[in-house]
């Protein structure tokens, strides 16, 4: 077996934790810190991440509290979140900023089921690159004599395999959210 094997799988490993990232963003109409990981405030010329100036707290299920370090990055915080494809426009007490969900409509809820089979297919098609190359390098190290046609045969058939299975996370992580997201 080619010792490239690995590389291929740590890369389709990677591709599932980003889509559990990029999920994380999608919110359910609970309030949930990970809506605002996306999100860069312009702190001092430099685009930084809502955690890293603030603490992020969530008092309720439909609420998160957003206090500032630097009262000064309060203004930034606001216009960023409000720039931002979150939807939700935070209320401002001058000294921290409250995000209020409301429960999601049945129209923003499809929306976001749409947004997710996106996020999906993004990965199912990062995962089938992901196997292109391998086969590609296998092909190579086949035309070089490094190996065999027996061994160009099983590797393409494992990482077959290897893609397989990666789909089928993708795909239960994609009906979990999405059961998520239509419930109600």
């Amino acid at each position: 077996m080619p010792g490239d094997y690995e590389v291929y799988e740590s890369k389709m490993k990677k591709t599932l934790s980003a889509l559990a990232s990029e999920f994380a963003t999608v919110r359910a109409g609970r309030a949930n810190a990970g809506v605002l990981d996306q999100i860069r405030v312009d702190y001092y010329g430099e685009p930084t991440p809502i955690a890293q100036i603030a603490s992020v707290t969530s008092p309720d299920p439909r609420t998160l509290v957003i206090s500032p370090w630097d009262a000064g990055s309060l203004k930034s915080i606001e216009k960023a979140i409000q720039a931002s494809e979150l939807g939700i426009n935070p209320a401002n007490d001058g000294k921290l900023l409250r995000l209020a969900f409301p429960q999601l409509t049945e129209d923003r809820r499809r929306e976001l089921t749409k947004l997710v089979a996106k996020y999906s297919e993004d990965a199912r098609v990062a995962i089938r690159n992901i196997r292109r190359d391998a086969v590609e390098t296998f092909k190579a190290q086949k035309k070089k004599s490094e190996i065999t046609e027996d061994d160009l045969k099983d590797a393409e058939r494992d990482i077959q395999k290897l893609t397989d299975n990666y789909v089928k996370e993708i795909d239960a992580a994609q009906a979990k959210k999405d059961k998520e997201l239509l419930e109600i």
